[in-house]
C-alpha cells in the first residue's frame, strides 16, 4: 500500500469525472491509498519478489519470457492479479465498497522498457491494461510512465521531477505516484541525499503546474531484511534519506519542511479544487501560476527556477524576492507563507551510540568446509549459471576442480609465483586454493562482472581450486532482466612452462550453499547434529565461520543497530531472524562528496553525495521486537574474516538539534493562518527548538544572530556578529525540552549590522 492523501467520495470508473485524489479530493475523508495489485513492483527484492515482484520459480516454467506478449507469462500474472484484487474485495478494502484504496496499479515503468521487447510489447501493454480492468475493483486503474496507456486507465510519472509532465488524454488527471525524495545505496558507493529544498520545490512545482496526485517512493525509509534486497549490490539498508528515516525515526529538517509545504498546499486547496489557473510570465526564469474561483478566492505560485540567481519580481503591484530554483506560495495572493528554499524546520543530529555486547556464556564456532561438504550436487564439464543452479535458494555456489603440476615446473625452485586468473558475471568471489583463502572479488551496482587476478603458490603434484560464488540480490530492473545470470565464465593459471592453463572446461564439482544453512544452525531451535565448538576467545581474521553468542537486550527504547564495521562480509541472524546481508564495503575517495549541498538546480543520485571512503553500510538494523527479555542468540555467518570481539549494538538517537533561520524567512503560522483576517502579518521571523525522548536542551554549543555560516554541526560565525547571542539563547532554551527565539530588538537589541539580513543559527545539544 502506497502513500496518498485523503481520499474524495466513492470516484467514478470515469477517472476523468472525478480525480482520485489531491485535486478533485476531500480533506476530511479518511486517509486512503493506491494498491499495487500485480506481480511486478519497483524491484527492491528477491526470494519471493526477485526481479521486479516475480517468484524466481516462474523463470522455469517452459516457454515463459517475462513482461511480452507470452501466454504462460500473462497467465500466471493473471491469476496472481485476481488472487490479489479477490481478497481486496473480500476484506472490502475498495473505496467503492467503502474502504481506503482509493487507485490500483498494473505493471511498473514498462513503457520505459516496452520498445526493447520489439512485437511483444505493446500488445503485452494492453493486455495487462484490458487484464486489470475486467477485474471490476470500482476504482481507476494506473500504469506508471506507460505512455501508451489506454482509456480509461491513466498513465503516471515516476520521477525526481513531474511538472512538465501531461497525461496522454486531457480527460485523465496528473498523477504523479512516485517522487523520490532520496536514492537507494549500493554497496561499495557513497551515499546520495536529496536535499528537502530541492524535493519541497518540485512538489509546489507539481501543484503549481496542474497536479492532481502526489505519492513519495519512499516516505519512511526500510530495511531489506534477510536476502530480500535486489538490485543487485543494493544495501541491507533501504533507508532512501526518506523523511522517515530506516529506524522510523523522523528525518528533519526534510520531515518538517515537507509538513510545512503540505499546509501551505492545504491552504490553497478551495482555488486549486474549483479555481481556473492564469500563467504570467515575471521574468526569463521567473513565473507566476494563479488559481481563482468563482467566490473570490486567489492563490500564486511563484516560481524563480533560474539556478544560480535570486530575483526580485514584480506581482500585482508589490515585490516579491524570490531565491533560486524556489517556489514561493501565496494563498490569498498577497502573503507569502512558505517558500520552498527556506526552512523554517530544525535540523535533528542523530547519532549511533555504541552499546556493548553483554555476552552470557561463551562464543560459540562452527567452521565451514573448504569446496564440497556433504555429497556434491553435481559434476559437469565447464560451468553453470550461479542463478539457475541455485533457483535462489542460497546466495552461495560452491565451484571446485582439481589438477596437476610437474614436479619441473619452474617455479617451484626460483621463488616465481603463477597467477591466477577468474572472470565472471557476477557478483562476487573468493578463491580457495587446497583450503586456503587467496583473494576475492567483486562487481559492483553499476556493472555485476568483474575479473580477479592474484600470484598463487601451486604445489607439485595434486592442486585443488574452488570457488564461493555468490550474489547479491537479483537483477530487478532493464528489459529482460530475468535472463541476467551470474557465476564463473572463466579461469585459467597462467605462468607455467606450457603457457597457460584453461580450467575452463575442466570437470567441476558443484555444491549448492553452506552446510551451516542446510542444518539452520543460526535458528536457535536446531536440532541438527552439527556441532558448535566452545571458544573463549574467538578467532579473528578466520575465512568461512559461524560465531554464535547469546546476549542481553541494549537498554532503553531507542531503535537498534548492529554495527559491523570490523568484520569481512556475510550474512547475520538474531534468534533466528535474518538481519540481512553485512559488508561493510568502502566507496572511493575519489567519489564526489560534498561537504555540503548545493539544492539549486536539478537533483540527480550523483549530485550530493557523503562517505567517501567510508564504509557504505556499517550500521543494520536490528527491530526491538526481535529481542526476547534475555537470552539472545545473535549469529554471524563470515565469509573472508573479521574480529567479532569488536561487533557492538548501537542505539540510534537524536542528541542534539540545530536552528537556521534569517528575518525574510515567512513567519506566518500555518496551523491558525486565516486569509480572511489579515492582509499582511508583522510577525518576526523565529527559531524553535525541540527535543525528542524525555530529553531538555542541556547545552548550547553555539549561537550566533548576524550573518553565521556553514551546517548544523559546523557552523561559523560571519563578519556580524551579536556579542550576546549565547546568553540570549541560554536564556530561552537552557534546560528546556522546547523553546523559541524569535529575531526580535526585544532579544538582540540595536541593529550593529546596518544593511546586513540577520540570520540566528544555534546548535544544542539534548540529554
Amino acid at each position: 500500500m502506497a502513500a496518498a492523501c485523503s481520499s474524495s467520495p466513492p470516484p467514478s470508473t470515469t477517472p476523468a469525472a472525478s480525480p482520485p485524489c489531491g485535486r478533485g479530493s476531500s480533506p476530511r475523508r479518511r486517509r486512503a491509498g493506491p494498491t499495487r495489485s500485480r506481480p511486478t513492483c519497483s524491484g527492491t527484492a528477491t526470494r519471493s519478489r526477485p526481479a521486479r515482484g516475480v517468484p524466481v520459480w516462474l523463470h522455469y516454467v517452459p516457454g515463459t519470457v517475462f513482461r511480452t506478449n507470452n501466454e504462460p507469462f500473462k497467465s500466471h500474472m493473471k491469476s496472481f492479479t485476481t488472487y490479489v484484487v479477490d481478497m481486496m474485495k473480500r476484506e472490502r478494502f475498495f473505496v467503492s465498497q467503502g474502504g481506503h484504496i482509493i487507485l490500483a496499479q498494473i505493471e511498473n515503468e514498462y513503457g520505459d522498457s516496452e520498445s526493447a521487447y520489439g512485437s511483444g510489447g505493446q500488445p503485452y501493454a494492453m493486455w495487462a491494461a484490458s487484464m486489470a480492468l475486467s477485474q471490476n475493483t470500482g476504482v481507476p486503474w494506473i500504469m506508471c510512465q506507460q505512455y501508451d496507456a489506454p482509456d480509461p486507465v491513466i498513465n503516471t510519472c515516476n520521477s525526481f521531477y513531474c511538472d512538465q509532465f501531461t497525461p496522454n488524454s486531457p480527460n485523465k488527471p496528473k498523477i504523479w505516484t512516485e517522487n523520490w525524495p532520496g536514492w537507494f545505496q549500493t554497496f561499495g558507493d557513497s551515499n546520495p541525499h536529496r536535499p528537502p529544498e530541492d524535493v519541497a520545490f518540485a512538489v509546489a512545482r507539481f501543484f503549481e503546474k496542474g497536479g492532481s496526485v502526489q505519492n513519495y517512493y519512499v516516505y519512511h525509509g526500510g530495511t531489506n531484511f534477510g536476502r530480500t534486497t535486489g538490485g543487485p549490490f543494493i544495501t541491507t539498508s533501504y533507508d532512501y534519506d526518506a523523511p522517515i528515516d530506516e529506524y522510523g525515526l523522523v528525518r528533519l529538517p526534510k520531515w518538517g519542511h515537507l509538513k510545512e509545504l503540505h499546509q501551505a498546499i492545504k491552504l490553497c486547496e478551495h482555488a486549486l479544487l474549483h479555481g481556473e489557473s492564469t500563467f504570467i510570465s515575471l521574468g526569463p526564469h521567473q513565473e507566476a501560476d494563479v488559481y481563482t474561483d468563482p467566490s473570490g478566492g486567489c492563490v500564486a505560485f511563484l516560481a524563480n527556477i533560474d539556478e544560480e540567481k535570486d530575483k526580485l519580481v514584480v506581482f500585482q503591484n508589490k515585490s516579491y524576492n524570490i531565491p533560486a530554483w524556489s517556489v514561493s506560495i501565496l494563498p490569498d495572493c498577497k502573503n507569502v507563507v512558505f517558500n520552498t528554499a527556506k526552512v523554517r524546520s530544525q535540523t535533528s543530529v542523530v547519532d549511533m551510540i555504541p552499546e556493548n555486547l553483554i555476552i552470557s556464556g561463551s562464543w560459540q564456532i562452527f567452521m565451514e568446509k573448504t569446496g564440497v561438504w556433504g555429497e556434491p550436487d553435481f559434476t559437469k564439464n565447464g560451468f553453470v549459471d550461479h542463478i539457475n543452479t541455485t533457483k535462489d535458494s542460497t546466495d552461495y555456489l560452491w565451484y571446485t576442480t582439481s589438477f596437476f603440476v610437474d614436479e619441473s615446473e619452474k617455479f617451484l625452485s626460483d621463488g616465481s609465483h603463477p597467477t591466477l586468473k577468474v572472470e565472471s558475471k557476477g557478483h562476487a568471489v573468493h578463491a580457495f586454493l587446497n583450503k586456503k583463502l587467496q583473494a576475492g572479488a567483486s562487481g559492483n551496482g553499476s556493472d555485476s562482472t568483474f575479473k580477479l587476478e592474484t600470484p598463487i603458490s601451486l604445489r607439485a603434484g595434486k592442486n585443488e581450486l574452488a570457488f564461493l560464488s555468490m550474489t547479491v540480490g537479483l537483477q530487478n530492473a532493464g528489459p529482460f532482466y530475468e535472463w541476467v545470470g551470474a557465476g564463473l565464465t572463466s579461469v585459467k593459471i597462467n605462468g607455467l612452462k606450457n603457457g597457460t592453463m584453461d580450467l575452463s572446461s575442466n570437470k567441476w564439482i558443484y555444491k549448492i550453499g553452506l552446510e551451516g544453512e542446510y542444518h539452520r544452525i543460526f535458528n536457535p531451535d536446531s536440532r541438527d547434529d552439527i556441532k558448535w565448538m566452545p571458544s573463549p576467545k574467538p578467532p579473528k581474521d578466520q575465512p568461512l565461520i559461524w560465531y554464535k553468542v547469546n546476549v542481553e537486550t541494549p537498554k532503553g527504547n531507542d531503535p537498534i543497530g548492529l554495527d559491523m564495521q570490523y568484520m569481512g562480509k556475510g550474512q547475520a541472524w538474531l534468534n533466528g531472524k535474518a538481519i540481512g546481508r553485512y559488508w561493510p564495503r568502502k566507496s572511493s575517495l575519489h567519489d564526489q562528496c560534498t561537504a555540503s549541498c548545493n539544492y539549486r538546480g536539478k537533483f540527480s543520485p550523483d549530485k550530493c553525495r557523503t562517505g567517501c571512503g567510508r564504509p557504505t553500510q556499517r550500521w543494520y538494523h536490528v527491530p526491538r521486537s526481535w529481542f526476547q527479555p534475555s537470552g539472545n542468540t545473535l549469529v554471524i555467518f563470515e565469509e573472508k574474516g573479521g574480529d567479532p570481539t569488536k561487533i557492538t549494538f548501537a542505539r540510534r538517537r537524536v542528541t542534539g538539534v540545530c536552528g537556521y533561520i534569517s528575518e525574510d524567512y515567512p513567519s506566518k503560522a500555518l496551523e491558525s493562518w486565516d486569509k480572511s483576517k489579515t492582509e499582511s502579518d508583522s510577525a518576526v521571523a523565529k527559531v524553535s527548538l525541540n527535543c525528542t525522548d524525555g530529553t531538555v536542551i542541556s547545552s548550547i554549543t553555539f549561537a550566533s544572530f548576524g550573518n553565521p555560516y556553514g551546517a548544523c554541526r559546523s557552523y561559523q560565525q560571519g563578519s556580524c556578529h551579536y556579542p550576546d547571542s549565547l546568553s540570549v539563547v541560554e536564556k530561552a532554551c537552557l534546560h528546556a525540552s522546547s523553546c523559541t527565539v524569535s529575531l526580535s530588538e526585544d532579544h538582540f537589541g540595536r541593529d550593529l549590522c546596518p544593511g546586513i539580513t540577520k540570520t540566528l543559527a544555534i546548535k544544542a545539544n539534548c540529554s
